[in-house]
């Protein structure tokens, strides 16, 4: 009973890091449960489980049985910025968004940012935890002028808010944003993109060595399996350790 999220999988999956990140920063008890990728051709086993859950076919899902809809149903949350306001709502006194006003609000509107944009950094760089992505990442800084005005726009709102809070994270206390950016943190990371302020790097730092990112960290390592189409950068050879 309860909340239940539907993840894929924790090395790939930048929107299941999200609200996976913020119910354990919060320590809101929630069951996760893993809908393997295998692909995402309409045919695929992730697919058709996804879709017995929720007609978009995507993940992370979030569903609280405990509250039901007006069939009678458990209620399902399929889009992550959705999801995370709905805990807003139903925890209130857990302060998942800064209290004050003028950061609440620069903090929503960053996650609306990033919801719907840094297009060019997503696409270029999909998320991979664990593996030294550091090579692959410096051709593409190098041929990729629009990744790095991506990160040039991240590094600039990064340091704005940590200049209004007064750090160590966005809106001083970790919150929300800061879970909303986790994958955008280790991006920078494995791909070892460059950055420009020290204060970006004091703040990744804070993001790795917290416990909520760095549980969903571990699990994403220790459950990894290579995927070719999740895996531009890399062969499988690369993936297998070594004397295998």
């Amino acid at each position: 009973m309860g909340l239940c999220l539907y993840v894929g999988n924790r090395n790939y999956s930048s929107w299941s890091m999200r609200p996976g990140v913020l119910l354990r920063a919060f320590d809101i008890p929630f069951e996760e449960k893993l809908i393997r990728f295998d692909s995402f051709a309409p045919d695929s086993q992730f697919k058709k489980i996804a879709l017995t859950l929720t007609p978009t076919g995507n993940v992370p899902i979030l569903i609280d049985s405990d509250v039901q809809d007006r069939r009678g149903a458990p209620l399902v949350i399929n889009d992550t910025l959705s999801i995370f306001e709905y805990i807003a709502e139903k925890y209130p006194d857990l302060s998942l968004w800064p209290n004050d006003l003028a950061l609440r609000t620069q903090a929503r509107n960053l996650c609306a940012e990033m919801h719907s944009g840094f297009t060019e950094l997503r696409n270029h760089c999909a998320l991979n935890i664990g593996p030294d992505l550091s090579h692959a990442g410096a051709i593409i800084w190098r041929d990729q002028p629009s990744v790095r005005a991506d990160v040039a726009r991240i590094e600039a709102a990064w340091a704005d808010c940590m200049e209004l809070s007064g750090g160590p994270f966005l809106c001083g206390g970790f919150s929300a944003v800061d879970a909303y950016f986790a994958p955008v943190v280790m991006r920078l990371k494995y791909y070892g993109l460059p950055v420009s302020q020290q204060t970006t790097q004091s703040y990744i730092s804070a993001v790795c060595v917290h416990p909520a990112v760095n549980a969903w960290v571990d699990q994403a390592i220790a459950t990894a399996e290579f995927l070719s189409f999740e895996e531009p950068y890399r062969l499988a050879a690369d993936a297998a350790p070594i004397g295998t």
